[in-house]
C-alpha cells in the first residue's frame, strides 16, 4: 500500500501503538518489535507521557523512555516519526493549561532523548482552561520548533470544532490531527466526526483499532479474558453485537484465508477519512500480521458486509 499523509508527513499507513512498552512488553522485546517495524518501511510511533502509569509500580513515561533508548541505540531519530500526548493525569499535574503543557513537553522530550516531536496531541479535553490559552500554548511549541504538528484526542465534536474556531479567529495554527477510538465495533467516528474531519482536512489516526484485541478473534468467551493483561478492557465487547462482528469476520476469513486482524485493519484502511490506524503488538508474529494488513485487499462485497455491522 502506498504511503499516506499524517499532517503532511508521508508514512506507510500503520502506526505502532507504544502503550504496550513497559507494560505487556519489556525493553528487550520492545527493541525487537521496533526494529522489525522500521525494517519493513514503517516509521510512525504513537506514545504518551502517561503510558503506562496504570501498571502497579509504574509512574508514567515508561513507554517514552523505552522509545528514547531505542532511538539512541539505533541512532535513527531522523528515520522515525514520534507522536506523543499530554493532558491526562501525571504525578506532576495534568490538564491543558499553558504552564502545564510547556512542562509536560519538556519531560517528554527528555524521556525520548530528542529535541522535537513530530506530532504532539492534547490527550484529552480540559474544559477548565480557556481554549485560547491551550491553542496559544501549542502554537508556542510550534514556533519554538519543539513540536512540528499538533492535534487532539478524545475531544467531543463540539469541543474539537470550537478549538479550531478559536485558533482561526486568533490567527493561530489549528489542530492538524485527530485521534479517535474507531474500529468495527466502535463507530461513533462515522456519525459525529468523519464529515467534519474531511471538511477541515484533519488527519485521522484511530486508536483501539482492534478493540483492545477483541477483533483479532482471541477472545470468544468470558473465560478467554484471562488470556492477557488487556482482557479486562475487552469485556464490554462480549455481547450480541460483538458476536455478530466475530461471526462475520469468521465468514470472510474462511472465504479469503485472511486472518481476523488483517480483515479488521484492512476495513479501517478502506474507510474514508482515515489516514492510518494505530495498532500495538506484543509478539513478532502479531506485528507481522498487523503490517501485512496494508497488503490485504478485501472485495467490495466483504467491505460492505463489515460496514453494515455498524
Amino acid at each position: 500500500m502506498k504511503s499516506r499523509s499524517v499532517a503532511g508527513i508521508a508514512v506507510k499507513p500503520i502506526i505502532f501503538g507504544g502503550n504496550v512498552f513497559g507494560w505487556t512488553v519489556d525493553e528487550k522485546r520492545s527493541f525487537e518489535l521496533l526494529d522489525s517495524f522500521v525494517e519493513r518501511g514503517f516509521s510512525m510511533i504513537d506514545t504518551a507521557d502517561m503510558y503506562s502509569n496504570w501498571v502497579p509500580g509504574n509512574v508514567g513515561g515508561e513507554s517514552e523512555e523505552i522509545i528514547g533508548k531505542w532511538m539512541k541505540a539505533r541512532d535513527n531519530r531522523d528515520k522515525v516519526h514520534i507522536i506523543s500526548k499530554c493532558g491526562l493525569p501525571m504525578s506532576y499535574g495534568g490538564g491543558l493549561s499553558k504552564k502545564y503543557i510547556k512542562e509536560a513537553v519538556e519531560k517528554s522530550l527528555t524521556r525520548l532523548g530528542t529535541d522535537y516531536l513530530d506530532v504532539y496531541l492534547a490527550h484529552t479535553d480540559d474544559e477548565k482552561v480557556d481554549q485560547l490559552e491551550t491553542m496559544q500554548a501549542f502554537n508556542e511549541l510550534l514556533e519554538s520548533g519543539k513540536v512540528r504538528h499538533i492535534g487532539a484526542s478524545n475531544f467531543s465534536r463540539t469541543r474539537l470544532e470550537s478549538a479550531l474556531t478559536v485558533a482561526h479567529e486568533n490567527n493561530l495554527k489549528g489542530f492538524e490531527v485527530f485521534e479517535p477510538c474507531y474500529n468495527l465495533y466502535d463507530r461513533e467516528f462515522e456519525e459525529h466526526y468523519r464529515d467534519f474531519c474531511l471538511e477541515k482536512n484533519l488527519s485521522v489516526i484511530s486508536y483501539f483499532s482492534l478493540a483492545s484485541g477483541f477483533l483479532s478473534g482471541k477472545y470468544r468467551t468470558m473465560d478467554d479474558l484471562n488470556k492477557s493483561q488487556r482482557g479486562a478492557s475487552v469485556s464490554k465487547y462480549m455481547n450480541s453485537k460483538g458476536q455478530r462482528i466475530l461471526d462475520t469476520l469468521g465468514t470472510i476469513s474462511d472465504s479469503t484465508g485472511f486472518s481476523f486482524t488483517q480483515i479488521a485493519i484492512s476495513w479501517l484502511l478502506s474507510q474514508k477519512g482515515v489516514s492510518a490506524p494505530i495498532v500495538s503488538a506484543t509478539k513478532m508474529e502479531q506485528l507481522n500480521e498487523v503490517l501485512s494488513a496494508t497488503d490485504t485487499l478485501l472485495s467490495s462485497v466483504h467491505l460492505q458486509m463489515l460496514s453494515e455491522l455498524g
